[in-house]
């Protein structure tokens, strides 16, 4: 039973299918006891199928449904069935319940003054007894936005926290990206070092035993000694540092960077709950490798510490300009809340600082008068030698 009824949250349209049939299942075991079963079937019928779109259409099967309702309430009046009431009904109910959850308070609202309409309408032409209806329907109606509230939150934070998350395995990835960058570059220092010192050390003791070969043999024999096992050391660890290396990624695995990059670390941003406004002026998709990444990262990180700092509704302001010699990069906050800012670990402002050193540019970060936190970093197109 567990597995059907997680199946049927990911077939949302499957579900709701078999709610409609339900209803139209009621409105047949109903129609007997009508004054015409044929006509009452079909508009039951008409009442049922739009629940099967809810969530499809959901505007639109609402006022669907609600139109099937006003016309079942005037032919019900008009063939003497105003002792029998249509299942189907019960579906403005849950079209109800739907707009507060999926669409919004205010088209709600004015489906409810169409539900009181037709409500009027049938206690009215059907002769039911006022007071009771009344009661009953407003209780039914109140039930329906309730629950529509509480669950449409739940979902809504469900939707936030899955997003977030999305965002702390994006950032762990990147800081995983980032180590293992890191150690390549331990790794390439230390084959440089390896290489750098065994040749010359090579260099050297061939230099010294094409001295002594003609005149001393056995100092030439020692320095070829010396020259063979300097390079079956060198070989081992050249060996044992680029079996390190070999693991390659696939070009849909590597990091994207670029306007595209930025679109869409903005976008995930935006899907957890930070209000994101992103301009870019200029050509950045043919940057060097190197300052894009270092864009990328800027932004990155410094939206991250906005949605960890910056309050309970944090707003962000990206600009990213190329200019003649170096692209500018500003991240500017609402400041709500922005007093916990500097009181995190601060190594995504350290790892800033160092990225932006390593491009030889200028990283400034701190508070403005009207309380809004800035990161502005000028990386330079071209590195100095």
């Amino acid at each position: 039973m567990q597995r059907f009824s997680l199946w049927l949250r990911g077939k949302p349209f499957v579900a709701d299918s078999m709610l409609a049939a339900l209803f139209f299942v009621l409105e047949c075991v109903s129609a007997p006891g009508s004054q015409s079963p044929w006509l009452f079937v079909l508009l039951g019928l008409l009442l049922s199928l739009p629940i099967a779109f809810r969530r499809r259409l959901t505007v639109l099967a609402a006022v669907t449904a609600l139109g099937a309702s006003l016309l079942a309430t005037t032919v019900g009046a008009w063939v003497g069935d105003d002792r029998v009431t249509h299942p189907g009904q019960l579906g403005l109910i849950v079209m109800l319940y739907t707009l507060v959850a999926y669409v919004g308070r205010r088209p709600a609202a004015i489906y409810l003054v169409g539900l009181v309409v037709d409500s009027a309408l049938s206690i009215w032409l059907l002769h039911q007894e006022v007071l009771t209806t009344t009661a009953f329907i407003a209780l039914v109606y109140a039930l329906a936005w309730i629950t529509a509230e509480f669950l449409g939150a739940r979902r809504l934070y469900d939707e936030e926290v899955a997003a977030r998350l999305t965002v702390a395995e994006y950032d762990r990835d990147r800081r995983a990206e980032e180590a293992v960058a890191s150690e390549r570059t331990r790794i390439a220092r230390e084959l440089h070092d390896v290489v750098a010192h065994a040749v010359s050390v090579m260099i050297v003791q061939a230099d010294g035993g094409s001295y002594s070969l003609p005149g001393n043999p056995e100092t030439a024999q020692k320095a070829l000694r010396n020259i063979s096992s300097t390079g079956r050391q060198a070989l081992a660890e050249l060996r044992r540092t680029v079996a390190l290396l070999r693991t390659e990624q696939t070009p849909a695995e590597m990091p994207q960077h670029g306007t595209a990059g930025l679109a869409k670390v903005v976008d995930m941003m935006r899907d957890a709950g930070l209000a994101v406004e992103l301009e870019m002026t200029g050509e950045l998709d043919d940057i060097r490798p190197a300052v894009s990444l270092g864009i990328h990262r800027v932004v990155q990180e410094s939206l991250t510490n906005v949605l960890r700092h910056a309050g309970p509704t944090p707003r962000a302001w990206v600009s990213v300009r190329r200019r003649d010699d170096d692209v500018l990069v500003e991240v500017t906050d609402n400041g709500a809340g922005s007093s916990t800012f500097t009181q995190g670990s601060g190594n995504g402002l350290v790892g800033m600082r160092e990225r932006v050193a390593v491009l030889q540019g200028n990283l400034e970060t701190g508070r403005r008068p009207d309380g809004s936190w800035r990161v502005r970093a000028q990386l330079p197109l071209v590195l100095e030698d």
